[in-house]
């Protein structure tokens, strides 16, 4: 989950109620508990495992055996997944697609308060590694397809489930990447649900906002690097390898990629210089107008989560260089990390890093080389019933469409051309629940209150 967006809004406050237990709940808890207590991460976990155990509960719920589909690779036997597939009763309705990563960030035990891979209640909250990002995600889809199939609901429209493992580390084997590329008529759909989406609290747990995710950024890594013949450090020259990776990477530091919009994010920055007003308000609303306006460009840009909203970023996260105390260095390297806006390419991004860096520093892109990043439309079929089952469950907040400034595993799907939305519905605290970070977490209320949500988000679209 990606998670930039959340500090770009302003505060609308409107309380929320308390979750109660329910025999239902009482179910997807135990589904829940189960796949965030199963260690997924890439050094030691198994996404194979939890596809397996959900692949086991969709089968006592009445999937059968043509109805699951299992994937892995022979080279990565532990990062499998699982597409399940309940039939709908028009054949000329499209499919839809629930999307969603098992997965997680690597977590040390010493590091956290509690077992990242115990799931603990405590204080209103839900702590462990996953029970955010993305194993909330994927335990109420997979509820959901459960609750379908033990009800005898049959959808209009065939609805496909998706688990996959990678999403979170960028060397990894990617289900998503896999299954666009090797088993596409598995899971095409006229439109995908992904993580991305979702909604605010303020700090004392009062709901702020909702926000559907309509596109986002491609991430995109590229190695500077630079070699000299070196020598004795008592004989220093100006030619330096470090010196002259240095300069690069300050000339990266000081170049702003120009502004651009989508029509998300225009309609995002439309709403938010309503919301925002005073100095910024006003910037924002120059900016619409003339997206060269350097001024307002400055103003606006002062918020880190407005100035990447606006504009390809790349900055430099990892440096290399030197073999020896006493000797010049012969080769000095830096990854820059790149979140290309939608509609730019990789290749044009390396062409102006080139650009920037100057003779004698090569850069290259790294592999794996991601799509160009499509954004979906403002479809009215997707984003209407989002705000009509909002307004039953959450009674005057408003929607923001938004782009993410990070990147999903949607990016694969929409490049063959199945748009991919980041759905409303569950609320994370204002400084993100410890997603990616120590002691990860969310409100019971807000997993009980978004599972409700979704549920009847799924049918609305489902018919």
């Amino acid at each position: 989950m990606k998670l930039g967006w959340m500090t770009a809004a302003a505060v609308l406050m409107a309380p929320g109620a308390q979750a109660q237990t329910r025999p239902d709940q009482q179910a997807f808890f135990a589904l829940y508990k189960e796949l965030v207590e199963t260690n997924t991460t890439l050094s030691s976990g198994s996404c194979t495992q939890a596809a397996a155990q959900i692949g086991a509960r969709l089968k006592a719920a009445g999937y059968t055996d043509a109805q699951l589909t299992y994937f892995s690779v022979p080279d990565h036997p532990k990062e499998g997944g699982l597409v399940a597939v309940l039939p709908g009763s028009d054949p000329r309705a499209r499919p839809m697609l629930l999307l969603a990563h098992l997965d997680v960030v690597e977590a040390r035990r010493e590091d956290w308060q509690r077992d990242p891979f115990t799931l603990v209640e405590e204080g209103g909250y839900y702590y462990g590694r996953g029970t955010v990002d993305d194993k909330a995600q994927a335990a109420i889809w997979t509820d959901a397809m459960i609750r379908f199939r033990t009800a005898g609901y049959r959808p209009k429209r065939t609805i496909k489930l998706a688990l996959t493992c990678g999403e979170e580390t960028t060397f990894a084997f990617n289900g998503a990447e896999w299954l666009a590329k090797n088993r596409p008529e598995l899971i095409a759909a006229e439109f995908a649900l992904n993580e991305g989406g979702g909604g605010r609290n303020d700090e004392r747990g009062n709901r702020q906002l909702l926000a559907i995710q309509v596109g986002e950024k491609a991430a995109q890594n590229y190695t500077f690097a630079t070699t000299n013949p070196g020598g004795h450090s008592s004989q220093p020259v100006p030619d330096n390898a470090i010196y002259r990776l240095a300069d690069a990477l300050k000339a990266v530091q000081g170049y702003e990629f120009p502004v651009r919009f989508t029509d998300t994010t225009r309609a995002f920055f439309t709403a938010s210089a309503k919301q925002l007003g005073g100095e910024t308000g006003t910037a924002i609303t120059r900016l619409l107008a003339n997206p060269q306006d350097g001024g307002a460009d400055a103003i606006v840009s002062r918020d880190k989560a407005l100035h990447s909203t606006l504009r390809t970023t790349c900055v430099a996260t990892l440096v290399n260089a030197g073999h020896a105390e006493n000797a010049l260095p012969q080769r000095a390297t830096a990854n820059v990390n790149c979140r290309i806006f939608p509609g730019e390419t990789v290749e044009g991004t390396l062409a102006r890093l080139k650009e920037l860096a100057g003779a004698g520093v090569t850069v290259t892109a790294n592999q794996p080389i991601r799509p160009t990043a499509i954004p979906p439309t403002l479809d009215p079929k997707i984003i209407g019933p989002a705000q009509a089952v909002a307004a039953r469950h959450f009674p005057g907040l408003p929607i923001l469409p938004v782009m993410s400034t990070g990147a999903t595993d949607g990016i694969f799907f929409e490049a063959i051309g199945i748009p991919v939305y980041g759905v409303p519905g569950m609320f994370i605290d204002k400084d993100g629940g410890g997603i990616h970070g120590l002691n990860e977490r969310i409100r019971v209320r807000s997993l009980y209150d978004g599972r409700d949500y979704l549920f009847d988000l799924v049918k609305a679209y489902a018919g």
